[in-house]
């Protein structure tokens, strides 16, 4: 179950302006009885103005008098109307600039072992431009004597899942890693 918005402050109200037990309420808020009770006591979250869940459209007046007339029951939280937000896909991640200067490496491992891979699949793995990657591959990057082709994984620019997800959605054999090596 999903926690109501601002919990200590929808507590809070909870508390003041209804006659539910500290279990109802701390099942409602997603905290432990004894913080539901330390806020009636004044203990914790002083100071802090109650939260409405009524007037903000996560509970209604009929659910809180169900739950007072019955000690056992737990308040439900109305479903909302608004639409759910899009979890973030797994893509381009931020990369450190201290690992920036292995991304042309990694491509370039990459590009060697695995030339039927796409310019947006590596750029998709490694967080990289598909401008960077035509320059690893024509020799033309700023810094093309220095190259050296190293596995992203071991550089830290991808997990080893998300290589090998990669390397079978083309159809191709996983490479073994160097820690793959020593272990045999």
């Amino acid at each position: 179950m999903s926690t109501p918005l601002m919990p200590k402050a929808t507590a809070v109200w909870l508390i003041d302006k209804t006659s539910l037990t500290f279990d109802q309420v701390a099942d409602f808020v997603g905290m432990h009885p004894l913080e539901v009770q330390a806020i009636a006591d004044g203990e914790v979250a002083q100071g802090i103005v109650g939260y409405d869940p009524v007037a903000n459209a996560q509970l209604t007046r009929e659910e809180i008098a169900r739950c007072e007339a019955d000690p056992n029951a737990r308040l439900v939280m109305m479903q909302s109307s608004l639409p759910q937000p899009k979890m973030r896909g797994k893509g381009a991640k931020y990369t450190p600039v201290a690992k920036r200067n292995d991304r042309p490496d990694g491509i370039a491992w990459l590009l060697r072992n695995y030339p039927q891979l796409t310019d947006a699949q590596v750029g998709k793995l490694l967080g990289t431009t598909k401008e960077t990657i035509a320059k690893v591959r024509d020799r033309s990057h700023w810094n093309s004597a220095n190259i050296k082709p190293r596995d992203p994984v071991i550089l830290g620019l991808c997990t080893q899942g998300d290589l090998n997800a990669l390397i079978i959605s083309i159809g191709a054999q996983p490479v073994p890693t160097a820690v793959e090596d020593d272990a045999a």
